[in-house]
């Protein structure tokens, strides 16, 4: 079969587009950088390719809110882009990365089944200190269908952002999403291999966010959302205290969410 062809969507702000595409293709697949514009121009681009990923940075200098005119832009002119991606046939996979994530909770894409209520259930906020952090977190995953954490446990990554924190309208939504696997990624102590629900404390859970919540995934696995940035641990040489590790490992701990996205079109 071919290398699954990705689509690293770029928009003026976006800064972590090139780490994102050289991790697709390190992992296998084979990325191409499109700017929204070029889209909106040839929207038929979009059937080019097997994978949508919406990267880091500050698309449109986060105005108004972070992520909210790049989702516009996409809501307005670009949605049959978003529905073949995020429903279309279940052949296609999303991941948003920090802003790529804050985009698509404005789509409502991680969160449009439970949107029967009067406000949104779930939404990401100024993080608890209302200033940007940028730190290494713990993380665990959660029992869930999300493809891009498939066999994976825990993961050391680096996370840059000042609104991150998962808000959920009600404990209902929280308890919602758990039961169908969907609060897929959670900030950890690093201590324990085991999800925690109380809140943790600030570093350890960087921004305040509702049960921890770091990564969200939609009902079928296939979109998945995170605040932390796995492109910038790919190679062993990017952990922090890497020198003073006895052994090295073959990868850092980020790529394996990339191999598991182009694995699963084998």
């Amino acid at each position: 079969m071919a290398a699954p062809r990705v689509l690293v969507l770029r928009a003026p702000g976006t800064n972590c587009d090139e780490e994102t595409a050289f991790a697709f293709d390190s992992a296998g697949g084979v990325s191409e950088r499109v700017h929204v514009n070029r889209l909106i121009e040839n929207p038929a681009l979009k059937d080019r390719y097997q994978i949508l990923c919406l990267p880091g940075g500050f698309s449109y200098g986060d105005d108004i809110a972070a992520g909210r005119i790049l989702a516009t832009k996409l809501r307005r002119h670009l949605s049959e882009l978003v529905n073949a991606f995020v429903h279309g046939n279940g052949d296609r996979l999303v991941l948003g990365i920090c802003n790529g994530m804050q985009v698509l909770m404005r789509l409502g894409a991680l969160t449009e089944e439970l949107e029967d209520q009067s406000e949104a259930p779930a939404t990401l906020d100024w993080n608890d200190h209302g200033r940007f952090e940028d730190r290494w977190v713990h993380l665990v995953s959660d029992q869930s269908p999300c493809v891009f954490l498939k066999d994976i446990e825990r993961m050391y990554l680096p996370m840059a952002h000042a609104q991150g924190k998962f808000v959920a309208a009600n404990q209902d939504v929280i308890d919602a999403m758990r039961s169908e696997g969907r609060l897929a990624l959670r900030y950890s102590d690093g201590k324990s291999g085991s999800v925690q629900s109380e809140t943790l404390p600030f570093p350890v859970n960087p921004n305040g966010a509702d049960a921890n919540v770091a990564g969200v995934c939609d009902k079928t696995g296939r979109v998945f959302g995170l605040m932390p940035h796995p492109e910038r641990h790919i190679d062993p040489t990017q952990h922090p205290f890497w020198t003073r590790r006895d052994e090295q490992p073959e990868y850092g701990d980020g790529m394996a969410m990339f191999k598991n996205a182009i694995d699963w079109f084998e």
